[in-house]
């Protein structure tokens, strides 16, 4: 399964103008964007905003770190990083249609001085050795098969002593996935992992796991609580549902069965390079 399957998957043609047509729905200015507007859309991984925060509050960041953001889908965690912490960071998506909308709604929010996007594989990163002092992947290990060769492109263009935060979906039990999920549609683009496998895998890369948490019931809890907020108000006019077509509901359900059955969890690992 190539690669240009799994973008396939993300992409959709008119995201920007649906994301845009919302926010003016709701009264904002497009060309003058605060990001904390965008982050129930731009924050695609379970928990979103709260699991961000959880997770880079743990790489001890400062202002002018250069950071990589590696998945960074339409840069919601990107900009976070460089509004909350002034650090200069660079996203890499497989998705052409993500990179695009994520350069254009960075300009809208001002932030395009610290934060920029590359269209390029995970695998094959365009950067040279020790281009970065920290990178982040939130849920992207589950697109990747060839883990072995994220982390040592990762580890490649860290620096020693660098940091890497990880939360992906893992497997953490016995059991058949049901399909389709946020991040796939079938078995053929799902690549998912127990978390004694990344352990291994990053170890081999000189990228020892220092922190993992299990955060299943985190995951549990966020879910139910999206789908209540959906069952009481309606869809909102900003929401992942821009992004997680087509079917959402029956998405996050699946999603949401796979982890109540101890299936799959969210697990952060913190790693830092050796």
């Amino acid at each position: 399964m190539s690669e240009q399957n799994i973008a396939d998957h993300y992409s959709q043609g008119q995201l920007e103008r649906k994301i845009l047509n919302a926010l003016i729905t709701l009264g904002a200015d497009p060309e003058h964007l605060d990001p904390d507007q965008l982050a129930t859309v731009d924050e695609f991984h379970i928990g979103g905003r709260k699991a961000t925060v959880e997770l880079l509050d743990q790489l001890e960041l400062r202002p002018a770190l250069r950071v990589l953001d590696v998945g960074s889908g339409l840069g919601g965690t990107a900009r976070y990083l460089a509004r909350r912490h002034g650090v200069e960071v660079t996203g890499v998506d497989l998705t052409a249609e993500y990179v695009e909308v994520a350069t254009s709604l960075t300009r809208r929010a001002g932030l395009a001085e610290l934060v920029q996007f590359r269209q390029a594989s995970a695998t094959t990163l365009p950067f040279s050795d020790g281009s970065f002092d920290r990178v982040c992947m939130l849920h992207v290990g589950m697109n990747i098969a060839d883990k072995a060769a994220l982390f040592a492109e990762i580890r490649r263009v860290l620096v020693v002593g660098g940091g890497l935060g990880i939360y992906d979906l893992m497997r953490v039990g016995p059991g058949e996935i049901t399909y389709p999920v946020p991040w796939a549609g079938s078995s053929a683009t799902s690549f998912l992992m127990e978390p004694q496998r990344y352990r291994e895998l990053l170890a081999q890369a000189r990228l020892p796991v220092q922190v993992e948490r299990d955060r299943r019931g985190f995951g549990i809890e966020a879910l139910h609580e999206v789908r209540a907020r959906v069952a009481r108000d309606g869809l909102p006019a900003l929401g992942l549902h821009l992004v997680m077509v087509p079917d959402p509901a029956l998405k996050i359900a699946n999603m949401l069965n796979s982890l109540e059955r101890a299936v799959l969890a969210p697990t952060e690992m913190i790693c830092l390079a050796q």
